[in-house]
């Protein structure tokens, strides 16, 4: 595998370069042994899509263990998901790429995979694979799984809005963890994971955040798709009540050392526009109940 021209120019800008190229032989173009064994047990998947207006969007999708499963080395098929809204779905049917974070919050380990989706009768989702590779446990709060009744849960209810609300501002300055969704236009669609201590995201105004950038695994792939599409989706995830919040907008990468300053460790800083909201309230029947923090998450 190699990485395309947005990788490299961040990697370079961030003096990492050769290391990042190191770790290029880690991307797999197929589902080794080891994924294979580990998406057995998974029940979270974040997804990211491209919808007809070229904006990003992260989905969350949760099923019974097993529910992405490993037809092949190069194919998946996620089966009989929880999906709250039909935003996938739509966004698949105009655009193939799809990125998937599948994550294990009890064990901190978490599965990246890119490729091409096709949608199956029923709604199931077939995948090409063309990137898999697992990435590091930094900044993965532990949250353990609880056990709920189904048939008391109440049916989702979704609401759009265009900025944030004095409760989405509550909701995502209290937040640990997040997901962030990037595009490229050729190489494909990526999910990827971001956590920290609750206020780790400011919220700028009710169009805007920021949100820093600690060190990671140097490949820079949410980064360096940001290089050429300024097109990002936000997933805020209540794990207590098993609501979402989906923020589509575009993103800038912020290297000033100045306004770096304002947080602790920060590598860069990505300041985040809101373009529009989706705010799923029962989104999943799945319930989490924290566990403890990241040993490495900055102070």
């Amino acid at each position: 595998m190699s990485f395309h021209s947005g990788e490299i120019a961040v990697q370079t800008q961030a003096g990492v370069r050769e290391e990042a190229q190191r770790l290029c032989s880690l991307i797999s173009s197929v589902i080794k042994p080891a994924a294979q064994q580990f998406l057995r047990t998974q029940q979270l998947v974040i997804a990211s899509t491209v919808d007809t207006k070229g904006r990003v969007w992260a989905s969350l999708l949760t099923g019974e263990p097993g529910f992405v499963q490993v037809l092949n080395q190069q194919t998946l098929l996620i089966d009989e998901f929880f999906l709250a809204s039909d935003l996938l779905h739509q966004n698949l049917g105009d655009n193939p790429q799809i990125g998937l974070l599948v994550i294990d919050l009890v064990n901190r380990r978490r599965l990246r995979l890119n490729g091409k989706a096709e949608i199956q009768p029923g709604g199931k989702i077939n995948v090409s694979i063309e990137q898999a590779f697992f990435n590091c446990p930094k900044y993965i709060q532990v949250r353990h799984l609880d056990v709920v009744t189904t048939e008391s849960l109440e049916n989702p209810a979704i609401f759009t809005r265009e900025a944030l609300n004095e409760k989405d501002k509550h909701w995502i300055t209290q937040a640990d963890t997040f997901f962030i969704a990037t595009s490229h236009p050729e190489v494909g669609a990526d999910a990827s994971h971001r956590g920290g201590y609750p206020g780790f995201v400011q919220v700028l105004n009710s169009n805007k955040l920021v949100f820093p950038d600690y060190a990671g695994n140097n490949m820079f792939q949410s980064f360096g798709n940001l290089a050429v599409n300024a097109g990002a989706g936000l997933l805020f995830i209540d794990f207590e009540q098993g609501h979402t919040l989906q923020l589509t907008g575009k993103a800038k990468v912020i290297w000033d050392a100045e306004r770096l300053s304002s947080f602790a460790e920060a590598q860069r800083l990505v300041e985040f526009g809101i373009d529009q909201i989706l705010e799923t309230r029962n989104a999943t029947p799945l319930r989490w109940r924290f566990g403890e923090y990241s040993p490495v998450n900055p102070r």
